[in-house]
């Protein structure tokens, strides 16, 4: 059987008298995965205790086998960390800065800068390399902090918050990075407030929130691919037609920001019929002006699981 990547055992961690980490379990087997929580979950000190920075006050943290507090060396030649700060060393070029990672990673001096210049070239920075890392772009400073981890040739990755300070453009050309990277068969940690991102580049997610886990499992699962939600338009009293439908047995959902105001939103089975909601318009005598359906957003889930406050 295949390793899992990480496998986070009753995994507790304490800062003084605050419990950052109460108790995660969790099984990551690899891929694309998203690290969601709230500020104050513990995703920045889980990751911390996974790179060997942090010891756990008990339970344990594997990575590929290997225990991140008794085994960090062979753990830290098996990731690459992208941060969500800067972190470089003054003076150099985007080329210096990447072969210096690759020495610090063990790799022979040559070795190291012929990796650079591959990974340089790779992440869209090779018209660039060098020049002074502090003239760069904040754009071209996220690209030259992926090509950092990248240059030791890891199999797992952690990236936080990989596309923050980025404009449209950038982001997209980020996160197409990271999912090509995926699938070439890395495997990915992606801890982001932007849950568009996680949609659009894994296929799992774990969930924290005040240190415990909340979910975790395949991102179609957890958004109810079970079933379709319905935007419904009528003329008429609202109030009514949704009375009428909970006459019927169905609950409308709460008004979401971006619905029109007159509109109402219900979720049926993904192979449910419709002509319920035209009976329960017909038992408020109100007319069906619009219907649209759309798919559960990783969003709406994430507020389900750990609330909006």
């Amino acid at each position: 059987m295949t390793t899992p990547a990480i496998v986070l055992e009753d995994l507790t961690v304490d800062f003084g008298s605050v419990r950052a980490l109460a108790g995660v379990t969790a099984t990551i087997a690899g891929g694309p995965v998203g690290l969601l929580g709230r500020n104050g979950a513990g995703k920045s000190t889980l990751i911390r205790t996974l790179l060997g920075l942090v010891r756990p006050a008990s339970g344990r943290a594997k990575l590929y086998g290997f225990d991140s507090a008794r085994e960090p060396l062979p753990i830290r030649h098996r990731i690459g960390y992208m941060p969500e700060k800067d972190c470089f060393v003054p003076g150099l070029s985007g080329l210096r800065l990447v072969a210096f990672a690759g020495e610090l990673s063990a790799l022979p001096p040559l070795e190291a800068l012929r990796r650079a210049h591959e990974v340089l070239y790779y992440v869209g920075l090779e018209e660039q390399r060098y020049r002074p890392a502090s003239t760069y772009s904040a754009g071209m400073k996220q690209r030259l902090k992926l090509a950092l981890a990248l240059v030791h040739d890891p199999p797992l990755l952690f990236l936080d918050e990989p596309t923050n300070g980025l404009d449209p453009r950038g982001r997209r050309e980020m996160l197409d990075l990271i999912r090509d990277l995926a699938r070439r068969g890395k495997d990915l940690v992606l801890s982001t407030h932007l849950l568009p991102d996680v949609e659009y580049v894994c296929r799992d997610v774990l969930m924290l929130d005040r240190g415990r886990t909340v979910a975790q499992g395949p991102i179609r699962e957890l958004c109810g691919n079970d079933q379709t939600i319905f935007q419904v338009e009528v003329r008429g009293d609202r109030d009514r037609f949704r009375g009428a439908l909970a006459a019927r047995g169905l609950s409308p959902l709460p008004d979401q920001g971006g619905a029109p105001a007159r509109a109402t939103e219900i979720a049926l089975p993904a192979d449910g019929r419709t002509a319920v909601l035209f009976q329960a318009a017909s038992d408020a005598g109100v007319q069906v002006r619009r219907l649209r359906s759309r798919r559960r957003t990783l969003e709406e889930a994430f507020l389900d699981l750990v609330g909006a406050d």
